[in-house]
């Protein structure tokens, strides 16, 4: 059984990480590179740093700050917002990234993904997904979570692994920010669907609700922010707590 990764996520607009709740009211949190170091010496598996600016700004990703950040951390660097081509990814590689995250451009152009793994490795390509319930089914949100489209979550997840993407980031936009829980709904139908890894995010508050994504879905990956940013917890008290319960983790 593969070991369970825990993964902090810095959404950083203006070079700077903020937290905010479904998408909204965003507050300053500290610099980018600091965090980064400080949650790899936590013991964190892969740091996420997401540009969530970027595209609704239509300008580039802070490659400035992503290279600040990955030259303090060995850990894994995921980085995305502001993806837009093959080039855009290539200078996110070249910036330090491990792994470079897409969202709108995907949705807008799905042959992007293809191109990017068949040049960089489905390795290095991450589809990231912002969903939102409606009745029954989830629609996939789009810059940032600004636009909605007419495009179903779970038909979405699935194509995005046709065309080569190597990992699925899985983001619910009413659980975001709020601390009440993962949906374990929505991220045990997508880790169902897929055979790529589903990193869940949104919504952790508490010890607890990780242990919920890991013990009732598949996701491989847990991604959180707001525990590790107020200092509630650190990623090695979430491991700690994990080992307890049973999950095998790094």
């Amino acid at each position: 059984m593969l070991t369970k990764r825990i993964i902090p996520c810095l959404d950083v607009t203006d070079g700077k990480v903020v937290k905010g709740v479904k998408f909204q009211n965003l507050k300053g949190i500290g610099y980018p590179p600091d965090l980064a170091h400080m949650y790899e010496q936590q013991g964190a598996d892969e740091i996420t740093f997401l540009d969530i600016t970027a595209t609704s700004d239509a300008r580039e990703t802070l490659l400035n700050i992503v290279e600040k950040t990955a030259e303090k951390i060995f850990v894994p660097l995921t980085v995305g917002g502001g993806i837009r081509s093959k080039e855009d990814m290539r200078a996110a590689l070249k910036a330090g990234a491990d792994k470079v995250s897409m969202n709108s451009a995907a949705v807008q152009n799905p042959d992007i993904i293809s191109e990017c793994a068949e040049e960089f490795g489905s390795q290095c390509v991450v589809v990231a997904i912002d969903a939102k319930k409606d009745g029954e089914s989830w629609n996939v949100y789009t810059h940032g979570g600004r636009n909605k489209v007419d495009l179903d979550c779970l038909e979405w997840a699935q194509k995005v692994e046709d065309l080569g993407a190597g990992e699925i980031l899985l983001t619910s936009m009413d659980a975001d920010g709020t601390t009440n829980g993962y949906d374990l709904e929505l991220t045990e139908k997508i880790a169902d669907q897929v055979n790529i890894p589903v990193i869940a995010s949104g919504g952790c508050g508490t010890l607890e609700h990780i242990y919920e994504v890991f013990s009732q879905t598949n996701a491989s990956a847990a991604l959180a922010a707001s525990i590790f940013h107020y200092g509630t917890y650190t990623v090695n008290d979430v491991k700690a707590y994990l080992r307890d319960k049973g999950v095998l983790v790094r």
